[in-house]
């Protein structure tokens, strides 16, 4: 027997056939994503309701509710994921699985003002939904060295792609129970998958690696296992976040925003095939987001993690900026919001992978867990801080999108004049 086949056996020994099975536990991983993609993408759909019952108050305290959640689902992570490469997956899995479950059912049944709504939306389904996504990512990054972009990718497709399986249904179970009733019911059924995913997933047994594994030729890795402190003593930790949190904002200004924005663009009530093109849209965009980490996930294991960012961030400055000159126009407003989000979506795969190539897989929870409060700080620009300065213009999000397409072009010209030569400078060196 080969070792390579002795270490395959090795996880099926340790933790029986379908735990023991890198592609189960890559499954297990999207679905969970799948389950929590709703508390980001949905959220657009239930602020009509929310506006209509909490009349008079300002759509930037509504959005609030929002940006608390992304706060939440980054800024605890470091944490969480230091518990996971500590204690095991499942055990904090399951914790995530009972707080999104009462994120929303505590929202729907008992939230009676917007302050409730920030405890259960925000804080709880925010850090439960936060817990999940950076256990299956990293675990991820841990079972596939050989294929890291791609099987980034694949986990954060459910994160960035299960809402389009879903956002038709919610929208349709809001217009017959309401908001309220619809997250009650949603909320409870998401947490029971969710816990069924918990008791999969596991990460690989020490010392095990792919049958056959061969590194990727266009990808560097280190040989070392940097902790969290000496990741955060690298240079490039710091660009690499600076560059997250500039791609990140514009996607999650128009995620949280996209009913808003349809109608400071004089799309909102406009329908396709008698569907309302609001969730129309945003059902397109949920499945090119999916398609975006995938594709481009695997382009960063063929040709190189930091190519890849440049010519996506790029792109996506473009698209961004189009978006700005599309006002009165349904079609290109249905048109054009996928293929921001085609450009937009990798930067979940590519900065997990890119984190296990540079840091080291071992605690690669933590340290992307770290990397991943960037999206935190966009949050509160692509929240808050663009409803309130859109505000400042009658409504418009044009500014706050001429922002984000300068910050994408520029955090594609720090990915290959700046990011790649360290990153090589440095594993060079260790060899």
């Amino acid at each position: 027997m080969t070792t390579s086949a002795a270490q395959n056996d090795l996880a099926v020994q340790t933790l029986g056939p379908i735990s023991g099975n890198r592609w189960f536990q890559l499954a297990a991983g999207v679905l969970a994503m799948i389950v929590i993609s709703n508390f980001q993408y949905a959220f657009t759909l239930f602020t009509p309701g929310l506006k209509a019952q909490f009349k008079g108050v300002p759509y930037s305290d509504i959005a609030l509710i929002y940006t608390l959640f992304i706060l939440f689902e980054t800024w605890p992570v470091p944490v969480a994921g230091y518990f996971i490469d500590k204690f095991g997956i499942r055990k904090l899995m399951l914790v995530g699985a009972v707080l999104i479950s009462l994120g929303w059912v505590g929202g729907g049944l008992f939230a009676t003002s917007l302050f409730h709504l920030y405890i259960y939306y925000g804080v709880l389904a925010g850090t439960g939904a936060g817990i999940i996504y950076i256990a299956t990512v990293a675990n991820a990054v841990k079972w596939f060295p050989d294929k890291r972009g791609l099987a980034a990718g694949l986990t954060a497709a459910g994160f960035g792609g299960g809402s389009a399986l879903t956002l038709i249904p919610i929208n349709s179970t809001i217009t017959s129970l309401g908001w309220a009733g619809a997250m009650t019911w949603w909320g409870i059924g998401q947490g029971i998958v969710a816990i069924i995913c918990a008791l999969i997933l596991s990460h690989p047994p020490k010392g095990w690696l792919p049958k056959d594994w061969v590194q990727p030729k266009a990808v560097v890795q280190t040989r070392r296992e940097f902790t969290s402190k000496q990741m955060m003593s690298q240079k490039e930790f710091y660009i690499m976040y600076g560059m997250f949190l500039m791609v990140c904002t514009g996607g999650l200004m128009t995620t949280g925003n996209m009913s808003q924005i349809a109608k400071s663009l004089n799309v909102a009530d406009a329908t396709f095939m008698g569907i309302a093109i609001v969730p129309l849209t945003a059902t397109i965009a949920g499945v090119m987001n999916a398609f975006a980490r995938i594709m481009w996930g695997a382009v960063s294991d063929r040709f190189g993690r930091e190519y890849t960012m440049a010519f996506a961030f790029a792109l996506e400055g473009v698209l961004i900026f189009l978006m700005t000159q599309i006002s009165g126009s349904p079609i290109a407003f249905m048109l054009l919001m996928p293929f921001v989000f085609l450009a937009w979506g990798e930067i979940y795969a590519l900065f997990s992978a890119i984190t296990g190539d540079v840091f080291g897989p071992k605690n690669a929870s933590a340290n992307y867990g770290i990397l991943y409060t960037a999206k935190g700080m966009s949050a509160i620009l692509a929240g808050w801080g663009a409803a309130a300065v859109a505000a400042m213009y009658a409504g418009s999000f044009s500014v706050p999108y001429y922002i984000s397409a300068a910050a994408d072009i520029v955090a594609a010209v720090l990915a290959l004049y700046v990011l790649r030569p360290i990153i090589r400078k440095r594993i060079a060196g260790e060899s």
